[in-house]
């Protein structure tokens, strides 16, 4: 990352508010004259459906119900 090309990672559950903080971040780049390169991460997963479905119920016998593909 540099101060001219600074990245902006914004990521979160569905229903986080990661869209509403996108928007922000798009209006203060439109206000300083900016133009960012948007990345959309939403179809990005560390597992398929499968394997997550798995890793559920894995983490859900070791007693965690809180799985998520975000750690």
């Amino acid at each position: 990352m540099s101060v001219k090309h600074p990245v902006v990672a914004v990521t979160g559950s569905s229903g986080a508010g990661t869209t509403t903080v996108k928007r922000a971040f798009e209006q203060v780049f439109r206000r300083e004259n900016l133009t960012p390169v948007v990345i959309e991460g939403d179809s990005f997963h560390s597992l398929s459906r499968m394997e997550f479905r798995e890793a559920v119920k894995k983490a859900e016998a070791a007693g965690n119900f809180s799985f998520s593909h975000f750690g």
